[in-house]
């Protein structure tokens, strides 16, 4: 049989295996799309890693700054809404840009920078490599060509990204000496039960701000001096917290007063004792619930993807901003905390509501946060942006409405009193220096093209 008897069949053959090569590259090469919730899911595996690592509060509000700042660069290369951090933070440089005719997808290398530099901040690494592997898998199947493409270029500016987060001086307060409990000083902090840590990063101060010109820019004003003289400023605060522990535990359930303590609590360092057995319950920290309320917000609003990297990345530089500043007080003024003063001069068998955190208490740091992350939060949606908070429902706490950010900073902030591990003047000093360094941020960063920024009172 001659070859040219076989041409009709191999044509028909060779036009069948075309359509299945066309139907193939067809199926591999669809747009791969990249949705808030992609975002949103990334971020909530972080603060999942960080409740299992516990991390402090300020180490875990810089573990949301960075991720959320590399992503934010990548999405201003194509949306002209918004304006480079680049010469606006300090010795912030501009990202790479991608090669010409790259097909990146700017969204999905955002979301590809920001799941890299959270997974270098982490302990558990593991924990996130599995999920990332999974979500590669898909994307390299959906269109091979563009996830590479974002993926080399995502994991670039990750690198520039850490390469400036690397000179923040972090990694030199990892070998400065612990605090030094000073016993015999009278007012000053000591550590407190049930396990009697150390003091918390008492060289926070020394990390360089995001928007702040020093750690020290909003030093608040000095807390009334330690005096148990009765009718003294600080002897009147001490009672009136063990006053209010007092009236809004007497009734024997639970009061409101106790609901907001315990919806606010985010003490990553519960420590709970059973015989000679101690172990800790995991919660997120302070920052953590604001970047929930953030992401509440995100959805009700309808934000897209790059809006929500927006919202996302000014309110975590705002929360980190906060801890510096108030942590740069905290060791200044290092004051003694409530469960001290009240069980040696008015009840030896009085407990907090709460349990107190190991770190000295003025400025009380939920003030100071709350008020920061409030102030941004409304810059970006508005001041009258009602929300049902279900941010502690994993925690087994109840959602709770608020008719505004600003009021559920105030809220936040009183919620110290009623769990007894703050005085009055660290609440409300506190959320001021928040307010007025959220200020700052809102008015000095140029980040929205042709925004008009709310600013709370």
């Amino acid at each position: 049989m001659t070859m040219q008897k076989y041409m009709p069949y191999l044509k028909g053959i060779s036009g069948f295996i075309a359509i299945v090569l066309m139907l193939s590259c067809t199926k591999e090469n669809k747009p791969i799309t990249i949705t808030p919730e992609d975002y949103h899911a990334s971020i909530d595996r972080v603060v999942e890693v960080m409740i299992h690592d516990i991390f402090s509060p300020p180490v875990a509000s810089r573990i949301f700054a960075y991720p959320n700042i590399a992503a934010y660069e990548i999405i201003t290369l194509e949306n002209e809404n918004y304006n480079s951090l680049a010469g606006q933070l300090p010795e912030l440089t501009p990202i790479p840009r991608p090669d010409e005719g790259s097909p990146v997808n700017y969204r999905l290398a955002a979301l590809i920078a920001h799941m890299d530099i959270s997974q270098a901040l982490i302990f558990s690494e593991s924990r996130l490599e599995v999920v990332k592997d999974s979500l590669y898998n898909t994307w390299k199947n959906t269109n091979p060509e563009t996830f590479v493409a974002s993926k080399t270029y995502g994991l670039r500016v990750a690198e520039h990204i850490k390469a400036w987060m690397n000179t923040d001086n972090y990694k030199q307060t990892r070998t400065m000496p612990k605090y030094t409990v000073d016993y015999d000083a009278p007012g000053k902090w000591i550590p407190t039960p049930p396990a009697y840590m150390d003091g918390i990063e008492p060289h926070w101060d020394k990390i360089r701000p995001f928007s702040l010109d020093s750690a020290s820019q909003f030093r608040p004003a000095p807390p009334p001096p330690f005096s148990m003289e009765e009718g003294s400023a600080f002897y009147k605060e001490a009672w009136e917290v063990y006053e209010e522990s007092n009236r809004i535990t007497k009734a024997g359930d639970e009061t409101e007063e106790v609901a907001i303590a315990r919806f606010w609590d985010c003490n990553p360092y519960v420590s709970v004792t059973r015989g000679h057995l101690m172990f800790a319950t995991k919660k997120i920290s302070p920052g953590a619930h604001w970047m929930g309320i953030c992401k509440i917000a995100c959805r009700k609003s309808g934000a897209d993807f790059d809006r929500t990297v927006f919202a996302y990345t000014k309110t975590s530089m705002g929360i980190a901003d906060g801890f510096i500043s108030c942590w740069d007080e905290k060791y200044r003024s290092n004051l003694i905390r409530p469960e001290t003063v009240i069980n040696k001069y008015f009840d030896e068998n009085w407990k907090p509501i709460l349990q107190t955190p190991p770190f000295p208490e003025y400025t009380s740091g939920h003030s100071v946060v709350s008020g920061a992350a409030s102030t941004v939060l409304t810059s970006v949606f508005g001041d009258d942006f009602a929300f049902d908070d279900d941010t502690e429902t994993p925690f087994g706490l109840p959602v709770r409405h608020f008719s505004s950010f600003n009021l559920a900073a105030e809220e936040a902030a009183i919620s110290r009193m009623y769990g007894g591990i703050h005085y009055r003047a660290a609440i409300e000093v506190g959320l001021k220096q928040g307010r007025s360094l959220g200020r700052h941020l809102v008015t000095g960063l140029d980040m929205e093209k042709g925004s008009k920024d709310v600013v709370s009172n």
